[in-house]
């Protein structure tokens, strides 16, 4: 066609304005008629005015049969509203054009966040498409909400912290340490390379074991960085005003879930049914346990609060959104949690799995608060409710797994007797074992209030903790299981020196310890005085027979050179010697742990042979001197005695 006549402009223009207004019904056909006209004379396609203001538009206003009986005012700029239309149209326009671009082939593979630039133009125009009407920026508006969904998950993807380097994970345990109590285990125990440390790679925070003051700044548990975190916020700007909130975050539950999924799984929390925790060996599950306890504390204080914080950042514009995507992203790492406590806490109860069971009881306890307040509404109250019934099983598991401990003790059936009368081994593993329960006496005395109390036992009792009262019983049953021991020993000597070994490791593991504060010092006197007496036993059962050879007692009272004194001062002689010398021979294999219990015993033997040994033999001296075997009868000295009896008591190998 061509071109109209300069001074024709004006009334080609008005024809096409009547013929649109006549055509279109909506703004759809009036752009579908532009398009149309303008492939006529492209003129067309960049005059503004072609589109009549609405009826009701005072400054525009008319019908066309004014337009065209005035042709006059087909060149005057038009009215303040029809500007804004007009300029809002071409907005529009070129926002398609932005969202067509990308979806071309010219574009190829690239990412519009590739270019801080790119990703300014895409997003402004994503936005203006946003609630524009007409058929084609509906289809670039959902061309665009598509592409923004794919560019949020690579996002995703991209800005985390690469998964790699062991280093990177135990610098960030180091630096959690400011709400992570210190672990025995080496932070390498728990190498979760899915953290990343903003602040650089030195570690200015100390030991592990140390507590430190970080800011913010220094520290982003794994999860996002910075600059990401923000064009993230942009994008879903966009889509939640563009009422994508749904895949929204369904994009970012499912990215965010896997991380946390996957730093479970690095931080040693397998997914375990409860056949599988039934199967697993001990030493296995010990472990498993141990950074269980490790990793609800660092999932909690460090994983999940700075989900939370990287979450209310992004989605700031919707708060229900904020909360549908913390809940998909979290839930299913803090239920993967819980179920393995649950699996614990109903599981098969023995007693070395006490304290892992009470380590997993406090840290629960201890977080769970804070756990209920990283959600809110529906999730808290699920939240809340399996963590706290999985805290009650846990509890239920400490108590009768205590109880099964008592059974263990009472049911001990070991009949073999240790030479030398030694600390048995089950004083040695109960004591141990008692003496970490003071560790857990607050949520002990919580957990044992109602615990059994059958026990009475001289007043001991009285005024005791929860905790002080369950000790009580087990040190009592381990009492009466050692005194039933001593049955095993012929020599009532050696029952002696077996109940002192053993009570002296008692009374000494509690005076030492927190015990002592929970049976307090009534209770260590009366133990000491046990012993005592049990002291007084074995000098009574080994040395009265010696002693009975030093004694005046059945001795002619002839005088003088009688044959029948001196045949029986060489019998008395003789047979101190047997007797001495026998117990020397046995009781050098005897072995009283306790050095300071050791000279005791040996100053009491002294203090009773020595001076008795030394008027005998002052007295009767004369009556064997001058014979020709008097050194076979008085063959040692006071000194020699002493001497030997330094021997005593020391764990000799026989024939050593």
């Amino acid at each position: 066609m061509a071109a109209a006549a300069p001074g024709g402009q004006e009334k080609v223009i008005a024809a096409a304005q009547h013929i649109v207004k006549s055509l279109a019904n909506s703004k759809n056909a009036a752009d579908d008629m532009i398009r149309i006209l303008s492939g006529f004379d492209d003129r067309l396609s960049l005059m503004s005015d072609l589109f009549p203001p609405p009826p009701n538009d005072a400054a525009g206003g008319g019908t066309h049969e004014s337009i065209l009986e005035d042709e006059g005012d087909l060149g005057e700029e038009p009215g303040p509203d029809g500007g804004r239309d007009e300029e809002r149209d071409a907005e529009v326009e070129e926002a398609v054009r932005v969202v067509e671009h990308w979806d071309s082939p010219v574009a190829g593979d690239r990412l519009v966040f590739d270019s801080t630039e790119d990703a300014g133009d895409y997003l402004a125009a994503a936005a203006c498409l946003v609630g524009a009407p007409g058929a084609r920026a509906e289809a670039a508006l959902q061309v665009a909400m598509a592409r923004l969904e794919e560019e949020f998950r690579h996002l995703l993807i991209r800005g985390m912290s690469p998964l790699a380097g062991e280093d990177l994970h135990a610098s960030l345990l180091r630096r959690l340490s400011l709400t992570v109590p210190s672990f025995s285990s080496s932070a390498s125990d728990l190498d979760c390379p899915s953290f990343a440390i903003h602040a650089g790679e030195g570690d200015e925070s100390g030991g592990a074991g140390g507590r430190t003051s970080v800011s913010d700044e220094e520290i982003s548990p794994y999860l996002i960085t910075p600059d990401t975190v923000d064009s993230l916020k942009d994008i879903a700007d966009v889509m939640l005003r563009a009422g994508y909130a749904p895949e929204l975050c369904q994009v970012y539950g499912e990215v965010r879930r896997d991380t946390l999924m996957e730093c479970l799984v690095v931080l040693g929390i397998d997914k375990m049914s409860l056949e599988e925790v039934q199967r697993v060996e001990w030493g296995v599950l010990d472990g498993k346990m141990k950074k269980w306890i490790q990793a609800l504390k660092v999932v909690v204080r460090g994983l999940l609060a700075e989900e939370r914080r990287i979450c209310s950042q992004i989605f700031a514009a919707d708060a229900d959104a904020e909360e549908d995507c913390f809940t998909v992203a979290a839930k299913g790492c803090v239920l993967q949690l819980l179920n393995f406590g649950d699996a614990i806490a109903i599981g098969r109860r023995s007693s070395e799995k006490l304290f892992r069971i009470l380590g997993m009881y406090e840290a629960l306890a201890e977080v769970l608060p804070e756990l209920e307040g990283l959600f809110s509404a529906e999730a808290s109250y699920f939240i809340k409710e399996e963590a706290e019934g999985i805290l009650m099983r846990l509890g239920d598991a400490v108590r009768g797994t205590v109880a099964e401990f008592a059974n263990a003790i009472q049911g001990e059936t070991s009949r073999r007797a240790l030479p030398g009368g030694e600390i048995h081994p089950l004083t040695r593993y109960v004591m141990n074992y008692v003496r970490l329960l003071a560790d857990y006496s607050r949520s002990l005395n919580h957990l044992l209030e109602d615990w059994d109390t059958e026990l009475e036992n001289g007043g001991d009792n009285v005024n005791m903790t929860p905790l002080g009262h369950c000790v009580l019983i087990l040190i009592t049953h381990l009492q009466a299981k050692i005194e039933e021991k001593t049955m095993l020993y012929e020599d009532e000597a050696l029952q002696n020196i077996f109940l002192m070994n053993n009570l002296l490791y008692i009374v000494q593991k509690v005076k030492d310890s927190e015990l002592k504060t929970l049976l307090g010092d009534n209770w260590i006197r009366t133990r000491r005085g046990q012993i005592r007496r049990y002291s007084t036993g074995y000098l009574r059962s080994s040395w009265t027979r010696v002693l009975a050879c030093l004694k005046d007692d059945g001795l002619p009272q002839t005088m003088g050179s009688s044959s029948a004194l001196k045949a029986s001062l060489k019998e008395r002689f003789k047979n101190f010697n047997s007797a001495f010398e026998e117990l020397y021979k046995t009781q050098t294999t005897w072995r009283v742990v306790d050095p300071q219990l050791r000279d005791d015993l040996k100053i009491s033997i002294s203090d009773k042979v020595l001076p008795a040994y030394r008027s005998f033999v002052g007295r009767f001296r004369g009556q064997l001197e001058g014979g020709r075997s008097s050194a076979r009868y008085i063959k040692y000295t006071t000194e020699d005695l002493e001497n030997h009896v330094l021997d005593f008591f020391e764990g000799r190998r026989p024939n050593a």
